[in-house]
């Protein structure tokens, strides 16, 4: 893990990803029936597919026999159900990732198939977005420790999607996007967060959330000017932050509505896939705006992954990090929470959140 406080336990990895935990996988536009494709999950390959049906389902991507990649096959019925054919010697496996069919047994008795199987992950798809369930125990199927995600967004679907790779650890990548102080030197594009406007005092109060932990709703900083522009003066944000790594941003202003959500998602140790999904409702402005928002999401981000980058260089040579209060509380917090995780999975225990409410000061 990046902060060195986690070893291999229950509910946490080797390389310090959450486990028993379920993470963003792709868009549902992105999946079109009858099709699938290999992603790389917490350093696992999974193959995310849907049925002709179009049933959403998620496999170990390595053939048990020959290690092909199953998603490089084809879907194919099999006794009246779905399966995925690997393109080596046509092993048939089934949405529960069941061994359905093995074509070169000239008796089937020759070989008791049914007891193959390659690791199935849960799969939830809500409001045009796929999440993947990742057990601890790869070879247990038991009901999702945690309920499935669900950010109360009714028959929404996004507007939009963004999507880069961070070269980071999931833990430097979540701590970075969650930092507080760095909008002014970062993000001073003269839409968002001028130059001209100076350092102001921010004091927000903060509270427990479900895993993880909420800044109450209140007034956006008065240099917001986009929220301004196309939503108008009385604007009101709230901001959750939950493990494993999900974030969203709500923003109000009378009828209007708009959620942001970023996901994080661990590919390998210095690789994290970070999306974010907007949606809208009752803003007809922001339609029209699309052709402005997708690009400027996109050079948000972008900005991002820079100083993740420039990090680098310097964990290349020192692990340890210099963290004050309160602009690193909220990084503080993210260990915290990590650590209860993996103590609850450990000790068979309900997760306990530590967090109490607290009112942080800065000034960006």
């Amino acid at each position: 893990m990046a902060d060195g406080t986690l070893t291999k336990s229950a509910g946490v990895t080797a390389e310090g990803w959450l486990t028993d935990s379920w993470y963003y996988a792709c868009a549902s536009k992105s999946l079109a029936p009858g099709t699938q494709f290999r992603r790389v999950i917490l350093g696992q390959p999974v193959m995310l597919a849907r049925t002709e049906q179009g049933q959403a389902f998620a496999l170990r991507d390595i053939c048990p026999h020959r290690l092909v990649p199953l998603s490089a096959g084809k879907q194919v019925e099999t006794d009246g159900q779905p399966t995925i054919e690997c393109p080596y010697h046509g092993w048939r496996f089934g949405t529960d990732g069941g061994c359905k069919h093995m074509p070169s047994l000239v008796k089937t008795e020759d070989f008791a198939s049914d007891r193959v199987k390659v690791r199935r992950y849960p799969v939830h798809e809500i409001n045009g977005m796929i999440f993947v369930y990742i057990a601890d125990n790869p070879r247990g199927d038991d009901v999702p420790a945690v309920p499935a995600p669900d950010f109360n967004l009714g028959n929404l679907k996004p507007k939009f999607f963004v999507a880069q790779i961070f070269n980071a650890h999931m833990d430097d990548a979540v701590v970075g996007l969650m930092d507080p102080a760095h909008v002014p030197f970062v993000h001073n594009q003269w839409w968002w967060r001028p130059p001209s406007t100076g350092l102001r005092l921010k004091e927000k109060p903060f509270e427990p959330s479900t895993r993880g932990w909420s800044l109450a709703r209140h007034k956006p900083s008065g240099n917001s000017l986009a929220y301004k522009a196309l939503m108008g003066s009385e604007v009101t944000t709230e901001i959750v932050f939950q493990i494993p790594g999900f974030r969203w941003e709500i923003i109000e202003a009378k009828q209007a509505r708009i959620f942001t959500l970023t996901c994080l998602t661990p590919i390998t140790l210095k690789k994290t896939r970070i999306t974010q999904i907007t949606f809208w409702q009752n803003a007809p402005l922001l339609d029209f705006a699309l052709p402005i928002l997708i690009p400027a999401a996109e050079k948000f981000l972008s900005q991002d992954g820079r100083m993740v980058n420039l990090q680098n260089q310097g964990l290349a040579y020192q692990q340890n990090m210099l963290w004050i209060d309160d602009i690193d509380v909220q990084a503080k917090w993210y260990r915290t929470l990590k650590k209860e995780w993996a103590a609850s999975r450990t000790d068979g225990r309900p997760f306990v959140n530590p967090i109490e409410p607290r009112t942080l000061r800065w000034r960006s």
